[in-house]
């Protein structure tokens, strides 16, 4: 064998293995933060999960004080059926439309959450039983740790976004399947400071 074809056999060899093991970097970190995002989602989820644990105890705490309130109550207690039937698979954060429906849920129980935190300002002795205020306390604070969640998801997903489209790595993500990965969308008319009244 000639010198000079093998310097060219050991250049083409090295540029090979060196644009596999690129091509392998990549993937790598495509899947890191493609876990990343699933495990922010479900963190998500997990405060979803402990704020639909609460509300039977707000509701039924409520509803001893606020019978003639049932309306609201019933609001609440659809909400989270229509929360409970959608199913929160990490797959969802794959499928856009599922992921709309799944937080339009979400917002139609936050909305009933509102409504009857603005119902029971009508019920001085709810208001200062001590199981209502420390369930009031449970809720806003899940409300705060969703906020903070849906952020973190947020991020997640701009890095892994940001990474799968860079070239020349968004060739690797096309070959191997990745997909971008939906965020959260503010509810329709939320940009609008809420009204309160009493």
């Amino acid at each position: 064998m000639s010198r000079g074809l093998l310097i060219a056999l050991v250049v083409i060899v090295v540029l090979v293995g060196g644009i596999a093991a690129w091509a392998i970097s990549v993937n790598n970190q495509l899947v890191v933060l493609d876990q990343g995002v699933n495990e922010k989602w479900a963190q998500v989820q997990n405060v979803y999960q402990r704020r639909a644990d609460l509300i039977p105890n707000l509701v039924e705490t409520v509803r001893g004080y606020a019978a003639q309130e049932r309306t609201v109550l019933e609001e609440v207690t659809k909400a989270r059926a229509s929360v409970a039937g959608i199913k929160a698979t990490p797959e969802l954060v794959n499928d856009p439309e599922a992921f709309r429906k799944f937080q339009a849920a979400q917002q139609e129980l936050g909305g009933a959450l509102a409504r009857l935190l603005v119902t029971v300002e009508r019920y001085p002795d709810l208001k200062s039983n001590q199981n209502f205020l420390t369930l009031q306390s449970q809720l806003e604070g899940t409300e705060n740790r969703i906020t903070v969640e849906r952020m973190r998801y947020s991020e997640a997903v701009r890095d892994y976004n940001t990474r799968l489209r860079l070239f020349p790595g968004s060739v690797v993500a096309s070959l191997r399947g990745f997909k971008e990965k939906a965020y959260f969308e503010a509810a329709p008319g939320s940009q609008e400071a809420p009204k309160v009244k009493f």
